[in-house]
């Protein structure tokens, strides 16, 4: 056997390359195209594991999702409680600072913010209790954040472990101050917070009949912050250093910048926004402190992040697909007519944004195949 068709044989059939560049509307076919793919495949496994018609299971989905104005208006609520996480962990992941802490330092705006609404009122004019309550917020989900920035900056510790355990301190921490400030002995539930007076609310939007009135002063921050994010990632200088320390620090430090405090002003703006989702959790949505109030959105901002691009705009989308599909799967799961449960709902929700995860491979990497002699692959 010659040289020339030992190496025929030894090429592989196919090798995968990276797309130097793909057109815009060829990466919105590929969505699209697993977006249908996805939805096929769950409707067999519905039909074949279940029982059950996918139609109706699907009608169940937008049904829960916007089957009514106040499920509308709460869709987009959520949205934005998502989407203000994102965009607090996406300055980080920019920077290649993994912030996996966004759970920890909502916890940590939320508490300051409670402390706020429930020590202060009587003491400091109405207005000036706002003001106090967005400082500390945004001071104390700083700080929370600084911690592993510092380590990281001057240690090169791990941040992705360190932010992690900060959760859990802040997890335990909210959970002793429950306990110690709720109203009966015993009893680790605060309660609504000044329901009388509603010191410390934020402000309702509208008249009594508009459904949306206490959910629009919510969105509204989120949608103003999210193009200030935006602008400050591609537009300002702040926005450029995190770039370049993102892909090379060696690079960033051999052109004048200082990385470690890029690393620590980055944090602290990502741990005090985190902080300022807190102060909305608790002024403009629950109106109390509770151990679980940041609901999960400090890890499920990983995915919308990611999805995303680290891209602000395209955050709205990913947040709003995401909260859609997890109303729906609640609508699925207290359906008697289907008579699924919730992990089936939970499957449904899992397969839908696998499929939409893996298609970014598609649109990031091509299949080549191996030429056959003639030319013909």
């Amino acid at each position: 056997m010659t040289k020339d068709s030992a190496k025929k044989v030894k090429d592989p059939l196919f090798h995968i390359i990276k797309r130097p560049s793909i057109v815009w509307w060829k990466g919105i076919l590929i969505r699209v195209v697993a977006i249908i793919i996805a939805l096929i495949v769950v409707a067999l496994i519905t039909l074949i594991i279940t029982g059950q018609n996918p139609i109706e299971m699907y009608k169940a989905i937008i049904d829960g999702a916007i089957g009514n104005e106040l499920r509308v208006w709460n869709l987009l609520q959520d949205t934005a409680l998502l989407l203000i996480v994102g965009l607090a962990l996406t300055l980080s992941f920019k920077m290649r600072f993994w912030n996996i802490g966004g759970q920890g330092q909502i916890i940590m705006g939320a508490i300051a913010a409670t402390a706020c609404m429930k020590f202060l009122p009587g003491k400091v004019p109405d207005f000036a209790l706002y003001i106090i309550m967005i400082v500390t917020a945004l001071i104390a989900g700083g700080i929370w954040a600084l911690i592993p920035g510092l380590f990281k900056a001057f240690l090169n510790t791990n941040e992705t472990l360190f932010t992690l355990m900060m959760n859990y301190i802040a997890l335990n921490f909210a959970a002793f101050l429950t306990f110690r400030w709720s109203r009966n002995s015993g009893n680790d539930v605060i309660g609504v917070l000044n329901r009388k007076t509603r010191i410390g609310w934020f402000p309702d939007i509208g008249g009594e009949d508009f459904v949306g009135k206490s959910f629009i002063l919510n969105i509204l921050i989120v949608v103003v912050l999210m193009f200030i994010v935006y602008v400050y990632l591609k537009y300002s200088k702040h926005g450029y250093e995190i770039s370049v320390v993102g892909e090379s620090e060696k690079t960033a430090k051999y052109i004048g910048i200082n990385v470690k405090k890029v690393i620590i002003r980055t944090v602290v703006i990502s741990g005090a926004i985190c902080g300022l989702a807190g102060l909305i959790l608790v002024s403009g949505v629950h109106h109390t402190l509770t151990t679980d109030i940041e609901g999960g959105r400090g890890f499920t901002a990983i995915i919308v992040s990611w999805m995303a691009h680290f891209n602000p705009l395209y955050m709205a989308l990913t947040s709003f697909l995401i909260v859609f599909l997890e109303k729906g799967a609640i609508q699925v799961a207290s359906s008697p007519s289907l008579n699924l449960d919730n992990n089936f709902a939970n499957i449904v929700t899992g397969i839908l944004i696998l499929f939409i995860i893996g298609c970014e491979f598609f649109i990031n990497y091509k299949i080549v195949f191996r030429k056959r002699k003639g030319g013909v692959s």
